[in-house]
């Protein structure tokens, strides 16, 4: 269920012990952070920019990793630190690693091959810091995603620039830009990334820019029951 933002904020101004987790479709040109960190440049925008997010008590807020300003789609928002390092980090001893997919426009048409690299793992970097990347699926959307075409505020490019096509990639790795620096070893650079999934969180319901509140037990359906347990233990809104 969606709810409104008359009903998140009384939930978040309760001075009971709760943990709430929302899932917010996300629009390109909005920074993933809540707080400014002096390096704000006048033109940028913060979560709280998005009228959705405005209206809730975001100092008790933050958001489960990061989408780059120009990136779309889901990110996690939370009141539990656990839950963010567990979305960010991995849960438990094990670091069990929630699994994340993105739909990612690439320049040219993408080839089997560079499909194949994708999937099997490629090195990313610079010099002597080489990241070689763990292996994760990919595969061609066939289609351009109809359900995109009105979430980006303009177009992409027009195509007398020449062709793009769309890959899907879904790793459970976290590093700095890593799906755009993959698409780019392998010779096709991402012009438009837009994350879909989240463990078991996806924006089926949500267009750019709403947020519905979701339960830990949907964020980390995919890493079992005791991973749930172990979360819950301190999540007393579930």
């Amino acid at each position: 269920m969606r709810l409104t933002s008359s009903l998140l904020l009384p939930l978040l101004s309760t001075s009971v012990p709760i943990s709430v987790h929302f899932a917010l479709y996300k629009p390109d040109g909005i920074l993933s952070q809540f707080v400014n960190n002096g390096k704000l440049k006048r033109h940028q925008k913060m979560l709280p920019a998005l009228p959705s997010v405005h209206r809730l008590d975001c100092a008790k807020l933050m958001a489960c990793g990061r989408l780059d300003e120009m990136s779309e789609g889901l990110i996690l928002l939370t009141t539990c630190g656990k839950m963010s390092r567990a979305v960010t980090y991995g849960l438990g001893e094990e670091r069990k690693k929630i699994s994340k997919e993105y739909w990612v426009e690439v320049d040219g048409n993408i080839t089997d091959e560079a499909i194949e690299k994708l999937s099997g793992g490629v090195a990313i970097g610079e010099g002597e810091k080489q990241y070689v990347t763990g292996q994760c699926e990919a595969w061609r959307i066939e289609e351009e995603p109809s359900h995109l075409t009105t979430s980006r505020r303009r177009k992409i490019r027009d195509s007398r620039h020449g062709p793009t096509s769309w890959v899907a990639v879904t790793i459970k790795e976290g590093k700095n830009r890593q799906v755009r620096r993959m698409t780019a070893a392998v010779g096709f650079p991402t012009l438009r990334l837009v994350r879909v999934r989240i463990g078991g969180v996806t924006l089926e319901g949500l267009e750019s820019g709403d947020i519905k509140e979701v339960t830990t037990d949907e964020i980390l359906s995919e890493l079992g029951t005791a991973a749930q347990m172990a979360l819950n233990d301190d999540d007393t809104s579930n």
